[in-house]
């Protein structure tokens, strides 16, 4: 039996189902909230969050507080069975404050002050802004932090972007000075010496700049480490003032998805009591559907890793997302599988932008669970009491329930980071994400958890351990995968890893122990970058497998060799390697493989490792089969059908449908856009 994590509150430890209101816009229709929260018990509704870009109506002058009227709505909506997750409102101030406080404008790369406007156009360094965010969230917390409809709060909205102002400039280089000691440690670290940049002056340091300076690869490296760090403080200075008055309301705040890599989310999880995301995928464009599905799955077992626990889902879309390229409408059924699919990968709430349709502005359009027509009577509003009703109906089981994970991801945005400004030795591009995915992909498709950590973490627990394209290594990384291996761990490198230092310094010399040489049982000479279009193919186990963007050349000294290059002139050279290390193995792929290689790769290495599934079967392609664990041991399975064909998945026993009270056994049969959610039948 598994121990259970503490509830998230004790309040009401439950899956969550609600999102994002915004009543504040709606103040001179009363009538629209008695209507609001009848509908809101009708979808089975039992949280909303409040004052996300309530600013301007909590404080409209400064100092004026004027909170009756978010008195009345927590009350009412306390009173009809539904809880307050209760937001700050620093990701969007009012207008006073900028116009009273220029300072708080920010400052961009090229030296221009932003006017007012949009969201996130703040200054984390100003100290006015930090004053004026301190008193209001102050101010929230003295009013409702003991309020028994109060369960969570949601600090600021989707935290991200930067500011080049002197403020910045002053915290950036004390920061560094701090991190460094002396200039010459600076310089020998940032290698500055290139090109005669060397710093003789602290003052001389200024951030990466169109306008000055980019070259300095270490600069750049740490500018985008400070950004994070100085992110994470202005938050923490948010938490510090609400937990000052009721340390026992549990903090979060809602990050995004992995694509933009603006901030380091791993070096969130001790300042959070709890991750949240924000997720919006392309649902239903033509040839990427599954993709999209697999992209949104890898975040979602992201978000769970960063503090190994379940997370909130707290925002999706209802149906469309207004600004996507095409705000295309979800397929019936697509909106209940998206919300079990953040479920099945450790979520433990399904929240939605927006509860009712703004009437104006840029997201009148984005779709809401009521929308402009104001009814119950809509497909978007029926699919979503359907949900509701059925995560009612399952909380008790599946709430805080455990994801086991045998299999981790080296997933690491300071190495993307560093990548997106190597230099070479393909500056058309090098697709950091698509190799994690490449690699995910496999676990994802047959019901195998997998974990996505970074350098940070340790690596104790798992069986398998991947690192696609680590080409920064960082964090003790050698060593943690060094002693994996040598305790028996198989490991799992791709191309273009081990190059660079935490500075973005390249290693120096043949085979050495800061490269992982001894472990991986070779050296490498050169790279070569390929044009598009341009392949090269290797063979292993009789299957042909096309190479291509990168082609190590490597020299082996320990290891043997898989599979070698079919042609150009290191044709017949290693392609792929495996070498014995203590009690492990590590294997290592010398080139960008196609997907058909991975899935042929960790099916061997599955049957191998005897890794854990969610069911021994094979999986229909565009089936995804995720589980979740519950302190007694039972399985809870999600068969997931993102096709818009009906799959037909061969089971291996018999199951019992937590859905419907039925028993599915021989082949369960997925129509389009639909999930089930099993457990063997000896738990029923």
């Amino acid at each position: 039996m598994q121990p259970k994590f503490s509830p998230l509150t004790p309040k009401f430890p439950h899956l969550l189902h609600g999102g994002d209101y915004n009543p504040e816009q709606w103040l001179d229709h009363p009538e629209i909230l008695d209507q609001d929260i009848a509908l809101f018990q009708k979808a089975h509704i039992n949280c909303v969050s409040l004052g996300i870009f309530s600013w301007a109506n909590l404080e409209p002058q400064q100092d004026y507080f004027t909170f009756d009227w978010l008195d009345r709505i927590i009350d009412q909506l306390y009173q009809n069975g539904i809880y307050t997750i209760l937001a700050t409102p620093s990701g969007a101030r009012p207008q006073w404050l900028a116009q009273k406080y220029p300072e708080v404008l920010r400052v961009n790369a090229d030296g221009t002050k932003n006017l007012f406007g949009a969201r996130h156009n703040h200054c984390y360094t100003s100290p006015a802004y930090r004053e004026r965010v301190r008193i209001i969230d102050t101010r929230l917390a003295e009013r409702y932090a003991n309020h028994p409809a109060v369960i969570l709060w949601h600090i600021s909205n989707e935290f991200g972007g930067e500011c080049h102002c002197e403020l910045c400039q002053v915290a950036f280089r004390t920061w560094v000075q701090k991190k460094y000691g002396t200039l010459d440690a600076l310089n020998r670290a940032w290698w500055a010496h290139f090109w005669s940049h060397t710093y003789t002056d602290w003052s001389q340091i200024h951030s990466p700049s169109p306008l000055g300076e980019t070259s300095i690869h270490g600069l750049v490296l740490d500018w985008r480490r400070f950004v994070t760090q100085q992110t994470i403080d202005f938050m923490r200075t948010e938490i510090d003032a609400v937990k000052a008055v009721n340390s026992d309301i549990p903090v979060t705040t809602n990050m995004m998805t992995h694509y933009t890599y603006e901030l380091n989310y791993y070096k969130f999880r001790d300042a959070l009591d709890v991750i949240s995301w924000d997720n919006y995928p392309e649902w239903h464009k033509p040839n990427s559907q599954i993709w999209a599905a697999e992209s949104c799955s890898m975040t979602h077992d992201m978000m769970r890793s960063i503090q190994k626990k379940p997370f909130l889902m707290m925002e999706c879309t209802p149906n469309t997302t207004n600004w996507h390229p095409v705000s295309k409408l979800k397929k019936p059924g697509m909106h209940k599988l998206s919300v079990l699919n953040a479920i099945a990968h450790g979520a433990d709430s399904g929240q939605y932008f927006q509860l009712r349709q703004s009437r104006g502005s840029c997201e009148k359009f984005h779709s809401a669970v009521i929308s402009h027509i104001g009814t119950e009577h809509t497909r978007t509003f029926r699919e979503v009491a359907q949900v509701g009703a059925e995560l009612e109906r399952l909380s008790d089981l599946i709430y805080n329930s455990r994801t086991p994970v045998q299999v981790a991801i080296i997933h690491d945005v300071e190495n993307k980071w560093a990548l997106d400004q190597c230099r070479g030795p393909r500056n058309a591009g090098i697709d950091y994400f698509g190799a994690v995915q490449n690699n995910y992909r496999y676990f994802w498709e047959n019901g195998i958890n997998i974990d996505l950590v970074d350098s940070e973490y340790d690596l104790d627990g798992y069986r398998l351990v991947i690192v696609p394209m680590l080409y920064l290594f960082r964090a003790g990384i050698q060593e943690k995968l060094r002693q994996f291996v040598a305790q028996g761990g198989t490991l799992v490198t791709t191309c273009f890893t081990g190059v660079v230092d935490e500075n973005d310094l390249c290693f120096l010399g043949e085979a050495t122990e800061e490269k992982l040489s001894d472990v991986m049982g070779f050296w490498v000479e050169e790279i070569d970058g390929l044009f598009d279009g341009e392949e090269n193919h290797m063979t292993w186990q009789n299957q042909r497998y096309r190479l291509y963007e990168l082609c190590e050349i490597v020299h082996p000294t320990t290891c043997e060799v898989l599979a070698t290059y079919e042609s150009d002139f290191y044709q017949d050279m290693p392609a792929l390697t495996r070498n014995r290390f203590g009690k492990g193995v590590a294997y290592h792929l010398c080139a960008t493989a196609e997907s058909r290689f991975f899935l042929d790769f960790y099916d061997m290495l599955t049957r191998q490792l005897g890794l854990e599934r969610a069911m021994q079967t094979t999986v229909p392609y565009g089936v995804s089969l995720t589980w979740r664990e519950t302190a007694q041991g039972q399985k809870l399975i999600f068969a997931q059908n993102f096709s818009a064909e009906t799959k037909h998945l061969p089971l291996d026993q018999a199951y019992t449908d937590l859905l419907n009270d039925t028993t599915e056994h021989g082949i369960c049969t997925l129509a389009p856009y639909t999930c089930k959610i099993v457990t063997p039948q000896q738990y029923s």
